[in-house]
């Protein structure tokens, strides 16, 4: 997102990421005989594809305009907070003491990075770091909707109609901002990949993992996208890794393993005296 959306813009980088994943995986879909799971299940799908795929998508790329691939990844590992506090409020799941010592340590640590690049040291990320964090809000909105609506329903029907949907939403706005100029061909490459790998293989992977373990601890591999986006944002983007990016990633992660049940807080157990 980061290496192509300067050229496309973030409408347009949107449309063409999840055109190319529905291309890619509609074939697959017919092929493997689910068309009629998606035809059947049209509307909650297609809703997916707008609230976990066509918003956060282009909330993350308006961001990546000011941002570092590094710092976006980290904010996206806040995902699995909002996912746990949506199904708290919307659909009653219980939360123990540590989980709620998690989502207040996870929080903070978002709040650290915003006040660290929107604070007294710069200003130039104030609205998108804000418009990263909603997208935040949209994955785990999407998660806990995907749950509680489309669990059964074959994964390949999801992430294919999802991106459809997701395609279909986006197609006016990414007409009336398509760039004027030609992308370079880096640019391309880029977002083939994006369509590809990382929306059309890892989408079906990822609503297999929602099916079967649940909204909180599925969004739960949100873990190992900061490691791997600073990784890249540094071989490959030349960006720099600062001391308070780090300290945020790592409060954030605490919070979130917290959060997610993946780190339990045991109780504290107090050994009675003997009595003399």
């Amino acid at each position: 997102m980061r290496m192509a959306v300067h050229d496309f813009g973030p409408l347009a980088l949107i449309e063409l990421r999840t055109g190319i994943a529905a291309l890619f995986l509609l074939p697959l879909l017919v092929w493997r005989g689910g068309l009629r799971h998606f035809t059947t299940n049209a509307g909650p799908i297609m809703l997916v594809g707008v609230i976990n795929s066509a918003l956060p998508f282009t909330l993350f790329a308006y961001a990546m305009l000011s941002i570092t691939a590094g710092m976006g990844s980290i904010l996206n590992a806040a995902s699995p907070l909002f996912g746990a506090l949506i199904g708290y409020f919307w659909l009653r799941y219980r939360l123990s003491v540590g989980q709620v010592i998690g989502l207040v340590i996870g929080f903070i640590g978002v709040a650290l990075l915003m006040w660290d690049k929107t604070g007294p040291h710069g200003s130039e990320a104030a609205l998108a770091l804000p418009a990263a964090v909603l997208g935040t809000i949209s994955y785990g909105l999407a998660a806990n909707y995907a749950t509680h609506r489309l669990t059964g329903i074959d994964t390949c029907a999801v992430a294919a109609g999802s991106q459809t949907g997701a395609a279909l939403s986006v197609l006016p706005f990414a007409v009336w901002f398509w760039p004027p100029h030609a992308p370079a061909p880096s640019a391309w490459l880029a977002v083939i990949a994006l369509g590809v790998l990382c929306t059309g293989v890892g989408y079906i992977l990822y609503f297999r993992l929602l099916a079967n373990v649940g909204a909180t601890r599925a969004i739960a591999v949100t873990f190992l996208i900061p490691v791997f986006g600073m990784l890249f944002g540094v071989s490959i983007l030349g960006e720099t890794v600062t001391a308070g990016m780090l300290a945020g990633c790592v409060v954030i992660m605490v919070g979130t393993a917290l959060a997610t049940g993946l780190l339990v807080v045991a109780p504290m157990r107090i050994k009675p005296h003997d009595s003399v």
